[in-house]
């Protein structure tokens, strides 16, 4: 490869100037034996400073004294569960303070909650926030973009709600309507010497989906992944206590939701910091489930789910825990997983997958992969080729590495993209060559209906398995139990005919009563309450009756 400055043929210009001499010939004269050709002279582009441009866009309103209600906000999600249960409980309290929620056009601000563990998220990101600007609009940022990486250019001057801070999000949308720029990035205080998980689980929210509610049980990790960025905004593993975990259930199920999912950076890890664990949790939650409703385990890595897998498989034969697990491997060879710091080893995996097969009847095992990490070999991507084959994972998420900013994996050599590429399509060209539900036509499943299909034309309802199966769209069948045979099947759902009559659908979000205990306390809160009141009263007349005597008859 040749460089400026080797002896090549004309590479004697020191300056662009020497390009043009006063001897060249002029344009005008080139044309002059050449009656056909008319010189025109070429418009000008007018040159607009930057400070012109930036008065001509749009500008967002000054609000100066904002009354709750007059305006409108947009909230938009990307990435994890744990994420939209942040933006749902964002959602939530600007509601409940008076603000109305409403689509991008309509809406005075936008809030962005953003996801760090891929670049092209974070350019769809980056790509709103100058939409919204173009357009006018109050912006603010949260999630894990702005709080690992809050000295990014393109978020100067913005508002930031870091992923400890959602529950003063009305606070700064209030500020940040009147002009002023407020940045949130600091931890919650630790209480005992522990840090917290976030902000309360109690706070009010606004579901995407009514009938499903996300559950964040712990916040951040143990691991040190080498390629991941998510740990530099949620940092370590900081689990909310189990009791405002079941609490946060009960409250749930009594208000219309018949599905739960727990959600968090490595739901396996959950409880080593206070002294819990999570099946300890598991069997709390599955006491207060409603007859027909369920409860779907979150992603958890290898290393922290080996030491409780008797009693994650025990919990996962319980009718109302779905038989499903998300355990993420990255790859299959011990020489790579040992680069990326993961802490198990592909016999770890294997035991894990083994294990839960074995003891759990039709469980579903997810997991994913990165492709083209900067020290995989031929022959490290072959080893993962073969755990595949040999597993046939139904769900299998297959990405390309990104080097993240700030991430040990980022200074590494990286790997042609031409080559990340064609191991990835091999990966992808092996999922797609086995149907894991080819042989189940006519076979018969209890599901739960609880969601819309992405096409809008099914709704979605999920057995034991956690496997999808579409349903028609029939009036009053979200939210209910049904019995249904399996017509058909694709790569990734099966298509089922409601067997049952409509008055034999079993409604699942049943409204849960509250416990003995809460009502007893709620009744002294209002005993305590109205001695408060009596007393209030009687020391007023008291007083009125001791002013009323001095006036009439005044000391001599």
């Amino acid at each position: 490869m040749y460089h400026l400055g080797q002896d090549l043929p004309g590479n004697d210009v020191d300056d662009i100037e020497d390009l043009i001499s006063a001897d060249d010939v002029k344009p005008r004269e080139r044309y002059e034996n050449k009656k056909t050709v008319t010189v025109r002279a070429k418009k000008r582009a007018q040159i607009r400073l930057e400070s012109q441009e930036e008065e001509d866009k749009p500008k967002p309103k000054i609000h100066e004294s904002v009354i709750p209600g007059t305006q409108k906000v947009f909230v938009k999600t990307w990435g994890c569960a744990h994420n939209n249960s942040d933006s749902e409980y964002m959602a939530g309290q600007l509601a409940a303070y008076g603000y109305r929620l409403s689509g991008k056009e309509e809406a005075d601000l936008w809030l962005l909650n953003s996801c760090t563990v891929k670049n092209p998220s974070e350019d769809t990101f980056r790509n709103e926030i100058k939409s919204g600007m173009q357009n006018g609009k109050y912006i603010v940022v949260a999630g894990c973009v702005p709080q690992g990486a809050p000295k990014s250019d393109y978020l100067n001057g913005l508002s930031v709600i870091g992923v400890q801070q959602i529950d003063r999000v009305v606070e700064v949308v209030e500020e940040t309507l009147k002009g002023h720029s407020v940045q949130l990035l600091q931890n919650k205080k630790k209480v005992l010497g522990r840090r917290v998980a976030g902000a309360p689980l109690s706070l009010p929210k606004v579901r995407k989906n009514p009938l499903i509610e996300i559950i964040s049980i712990n916040s951040g990790c143990l691991n040190q992944c080498t390629y991941c960025k998510t740990k530099h905004a949620r940092g370590d593993l900081a689990s909310y206590p189990p009791e405002e975990v079941v609490e946060r259930a009960r409250q749930s199920f009594a208000e219309g939701c018949c599905e739960i999912w727990l959600t968090s950076e490595d739901t396996g890890a959950y409880g080593r910091d206070i002294g819990s664990s999570l099946p300890e949790l598991l069997w709390k939650l599955v006491e207060v489930i409603p007859e027909n409703c369920m409860l779907r385990v979150g992603m958890t890595n290898p290393p922290y789910i080996l030491e409780h897998l008797e009693e994650v498989a025990k919990v996962m034969q319980h009718p109302r825990v779905y038989s499903f697990l998300h355990v993420p491997v990255q790859s299959g060879s011990d020489s790579v997983l040992g680069e990326m710091k993961r802490e198990y080893c592909r016999q770890d995996f294997e035991h894990v997958v083994d294990f839960l097969r074995e003891r759990v009847p039709g469980v579903t095992i997810a997991t994913d992969i990165i492709c083209g990490f900067p020290t995989e070999t031929e022959d490290d991507f072959e080893e993962t080729m073969t755990l595949c084959a040999k597993y046939r994972f139904p769900s299998l998420f297959i990405n390309q590495f990104f080097p993240r900013p700030g991430t040990p994996a980022a200074k590494m050599e990286r790997i042609p993209a031409n080559l990340v590429k064609k191991r990835t399509k091999r990966l992808t060209d092996l999922f797609y060559s086995y149907e894991p539900y080819a042989e189940r036509v006519g076979e018969i499943y209890t599901v739960l209906v609880t969601e819309v299909s992405h096409d809008k034309l099914h709704y979605v309802g999920h057995n034991k398995s956690y496997e999808q199966v579409l349903l028609p769209m029939r009036d009053n069948l979200l939210g209910t139990r049904v019995n249904v045979r399996i017509t058909s099947a694709s790569k990734f759902s099966m298509v089922g005919e409601i067997l049952d009559e409509e008055r034999d659908w079993t409604r699942c979000a049943k409204k849960l009563e509250l416990p003995n205990v809460q009502v007893q306390t709620r009744s002294r809160e209002r005993l305590i309450q109205r001695y408060l009141g009596i007393a209030l009263v009687v020391g007023s007349l008291a007083f009125l009756i001791q002013l009323v005597v001095r006036l009439l008859y005044p000391l001599q």
